[in-house]
């Protein structure tokens, strides 16, 4: 935990001090490489690892965009609603892959991202995310916090594809 702590603090302080800007709808591609912390058994990556790594790129579009001025500087905090990520092929110790962050669209309350794993020009996994900013325990408008923050158009709807496949998480969770 320490580790992720550290990581969250380099990404804040590069993202307000030495990167250049986003706008809260660009795609962001970081690369990254696999290293011994990230490993189950000392050879590929930890299926936990990715979920890790799809939260810091997620965090540093909000801190290099006009996001943080306005969520978390106006009391708001970052939900994730849910997360779903697809495994195609193993990241390897030591090798160097790229995640790169892609807005689906947004209806009121959520933002929907793909996160695409690649290695070597090659697919290793997809991760799609549901997420939102709260405020006094309700969700806030994420169309109007995207339109305040410098989004250059309309964000879209999210696809028909994005919408189903989160599409019975709350019928699942009430059962229980």
């Amino acid at each position: 935990m320490v580790y992720y702590w550290l990581h969250f603090v380099y990404i804040f302080i590069g993202s307000r001090l030495f990167w250049k800007k986003v706008k809260p709808e660009a795609d962001l591609t970081r690369t990254r490489r696999v290293n011994i912390l990230d490993c189950e058994s000392f050879r590929f990556m930890a299926n936990s690892k990715y979920f890790y790594y799809m939260d810091l790129v997620r965090y540093e579009v909000v801190f290099r965009s006009k996001l943080y001025e306005n969520t978390v500087k106006k009391g708001m905090f970052g939900v994730l609603a849910s997360q779903k990520i697809i495994y195609r092929k193993p990241l390897k110790r030591w090798t160097k892959f790229s995640i790169t962050i892609k807005l689906d669209g947004s209806d009121d309350k959520w933002v929907y991202h793909k996160q695409i794993f690649k290695q070597r020009g090659e697919v290793c996994a997809i991760g799609y995310t549901k997420a939102g900013f709260w405020k006094n325990k309700k969700a806030q408008n994420m169309r109007k916090i995207l339109a305040n923050s410098g989004a250059r158009h309309e964000i879209k709807m999210p696809s028909t594809e994005m919408l189903n496949i989160f599409n019975n998480d709350y019928k699942s969770i009430k059962n229980y």
